[in-house]
């Protein structure tokens, strides 16, 4: 089995109170077992003033993870905070590997990560948890696809790497106490596991019910759907232009995307419309595709998030939940950014399952083909992504 325990703090500069609270709260560590992971996830300033070096150094495992713009854990939720999930079991094995430094979409510097971590296990693994950067020459479609190739279609369940700034330019992996914005990170896990996967982005109702088929584009450049433009395309929806020619709030807009391979299909945000009338997505959309348009606003975050935990958690209870929620979501909850996240622990505390939440710039979670018999990896965007951790006695 895995036994599972959080601990948070909310002190930057304070580095000494912060390794002695997250100490604490732990309650030391003669309760943990034969291998033993910690998953870390902070605001970046914690980086700044070396209260993350300072933490991983004080702990007697591996720990990995990432900054985010907002993060929670049982009894504490919030922008400036750093919370910390421990893993440890005797009969799961957990392994941690880092790539080289990245700059392009290129598969090699991955390959030292997984070498690094699935060269100490005993067995094959049954997932992987990632922490990968936010580059702009690599899409999260990269990480999915690439890491599925070099693993042999391993189940992938991660984050693209956020901060609190409006450029990310601060947003950097965690391993081992240092810090990285161009690497990517990974957690293996091995033995007697079987994880499952559950997913929430747009409810059907929220979806127009006119569909298009992608006939132009360039990874993830839609350029043409049905032969027209795709501001042409939205506009046929009632989406109106503004005075700059753009679609006005095409963020709240995604697309829903059906790759007609029998998965199930995907949301691609919409961050831009080109002045040719492309739609620059958040994701790699393929020709062929069929497309569906979308609308998220608040209620819809919180209305999807609340169906899912509660369809997603029922007995057997899993020993840890992993979750991811887009900054897309974060953002699209207006004056109430925290309400997803206030949402999650209300639902959470009911059941007492150890678990952590954290935002994300993009999320990799398998999905399952229409048959179910079969699971591909997937980049996601303005998506909710869970991971629940089940185990044997």
């Amino acid at each position: 089995m895995i036994r599972a325990k959080s601990a948070f703090t909310s002190e930057i500069d304070d580095v000494v109170s912060a390794v002695a609270g997250i100490k604490e709260q732990l309650g030391g560590f003669d309760w943990l077992l034969e291998n033993t992971v910690g998953m870390l996830t902070c605001y970046s300033e914690f980086v700044d003033s070396d209260a993350v070096k300072e933490l991983c150094r004080a702990m007697p495992f591996d720990v990995v993870g990432t900054t985010t713009i907002c993060n929670a854990v049982r009894d504490s939720s919030g922008n400036m905070l750093l919370t910390l999930l421990v893993l440890t079991s005797d009969d799961v094995e957990f392994s941690v590997g880092l790539s080289e430094p990245m700059s392009r979409a290129d598969e090699a510097p991955l390959r030292k990560a997984w070498d690094e971590a699935s060269s100490k296990l005993r067995e094959r693994p049954a997932m992987m948890v990632t922490f990968a950067p936010l580059l702009i020459p690599v899409s999260g479609d990269f990480y999915a696809d690439s890491l599925s190739n070099i693993s042999g279609g391993l189940p992938n369940f991660g984050m693209l790497t956020v901060d609190n700034n409006s450029d990310y330019r601060d947003a950097q992996i965690i391993r081992g106490g240092e810090s990285y914005r161009d690497r990517l990170a990974l957690v293996l896990m091995a033995g007697n596991l079987s994880p499952r996967f559950a997913m929430a982005s747009i409810s059907p109702e929220k979806i127009f019910m006119e569909k298009g088929v992608v006939t132009s584009s360039r990874g993830n450049q839609v350029r043409t759907v049905n032969e027209r433009p795709v501001a042409e395309y939205l506009e046929s929806l009632g989406l109106k232009r503004n005075e700059e020619g753009s679609i006005t709030g095409v963020n709240a807009f995604p697309f829903v995307v059906d790759y007609n391979d029998g998965t199930m299909p995907v949301v691609r945000v919409v961050f831009a419309i080109t002045e040719e009338g492309y739609a620059v997505c958040g994701g790699d959309i393929p020709n062929g595709a069929t497309l569906s348009v979308g609308h998220i606003d608040s209620d819809e975050v919180l209305s999807t998030t609340t169906d899912l935990i509660t369809d997603a958690i029922m007995p057997p209870e899993p020993d840890c939940v992993l979750m991811f929620s887009c900054v897309g979501r974060y953002f699209a909850l207006g004056y109430s950014p925290m309400s997803e996240l206030e949402r999650v622990q209300k639902l959470m505390e009911e059941n007492g399952i150890p678990y952590q939440l954290t935002y994300s710039g993009g999320e990799l979670c398998p999905v399952a083909s229409d048959s179910g018999t079969r699971m591909k990896n997937r980049n996601h965007n303005d998506t909710f992504i869970m991971c629940l951790l089940y185990s044997g006695e």
